[in-house]
């Protein structure tokens, strides 16, 4: 009966010695939660403050364009208005002597006349002549099988002559060439 006894009392510690360690078990498991749940919150506010900063940077980023921008227009418009703009005028004054017929004396007019200023550039002339040239070479080169270079210089010769009426008759509208 003594062994019983002991074996009972030494069940029964072993028992409640387990049972402390569960609770222990739990308690270190509750307590890693709660550890993990705070490591999580740290990382948290360190990805919030990262984004903060962020935010920081790219409005920072924005005012100093916007800063450059202005200084950019305010140094244009400085240059703008120390430049100096200049026109000139070109009259042409016509020179050439007329008579009158009530004195009987000639007299020098110094009227001034405008005329067109002088255009830059190709004439319609001639302009015409080359285009017509290379048409007709062409064209005859193409007519002509038998012999195709005489016809691109007989095409080439037509197409240039009609080529060079037609821009003349265009330049004397226009009154590049005097009629």
């Amino acid at each position: 009966m003594k062994n019983i006894i002991a074996a009972g009392a030494v069940s029964i510690m072993m028992l409640t010695a387990c049972q402390k360690e569960d609770k222990v078990a739990e308690k270190s498991l509750e307590q890693q939660k709660i550890e993990f749940q705070q490591r999580q919150l740290e990382i948290e506010k360190q990805k919030l403050a990262i984004e903060k900063e962020r935010m920081a940077y790219e409005t920072q980023k924005k005012a100093d364009s916007v800063a450059q921008v202005q200084q950019a227009r305010q140094a244009s418009a400085a240059s703008a208005r120390t430049n100096v703009v200049r026109e000139t005028r070109t009259v042409y004054v016509d020179n050439t002597p007329r008579y009158s017929s009530n004195s009987g004396s000639s007299s020098g007019n110094a009227g001034t006349v405008q005329q067109a200023p002088q255009r830059q550039g190709m004439s319609h002339t001639a302009k015409g002549t080359v285009v017509g040239a290379v048409t007709g070479a062409a064209a005859g080169a193409l007519l002509n099988k038998k012999n195709r270079g005489g016809g691109a210089v007989v095409g080439g010769i037509i197409g240039g002559a009609s080529g060079y009426v037609i821009g003349r008759q265009v330049d004397k509208k226009q009154g590049r060439i005097p009629q």
